[in-house]
């Protein structure tokens, strides 16, 4: 996942993004094809923070932007898990004026174990 943001935003805020956006986006996106068992490891979850560049135009501070593979079961109710991840994370961080975007690419995975 990717979050971008304004220059202005505190660190502190970043970094209370960071503590809770693995679990939160896990439980928005869980489904039968991936379930979440609450046991993140290496891998599971990527963060990469961006604060906006010169020329970057934007219409708000922050934009979390969350790729997971597509599932079926993922796609049907794609929009109430964005809500619903959006409230999540306006609830555990106090941040406002925030924006979250789920893209669901047909993709695969691999990595070493």
């Amino acid at each position: 996942m990717e979050v971008t943001h304004a220059p202005s935003v505190p660190e502190r805020t970043l970094r209370d993004l960071g503590s809770v956006l693995p679990h939160l986006v896990s439980v928005a996106v869980e489904c039968p094809e991936e379930p979440y068992d609450g046991d993140l490891q290496p891998g599971d979850v990527e963060i990469r923070f961006r604060a906006h560049g010169p020329f970057d135009r934007c219409g708000l501070p922050v934009v979390i932007e969350v790729r997971s593979k597509w599932f079926a079961s993922r796609a049907a109710d794609r929009q109430d898990r964005v809500d619903g991840l959006h409230e999540a994370i306006a609830t555990a961080t106090g941040l406002s004026d925030f924006g979250v975007y789920l893209s669901l690419p047909v993709a695969a995975w691999a990595q070493d174990h």
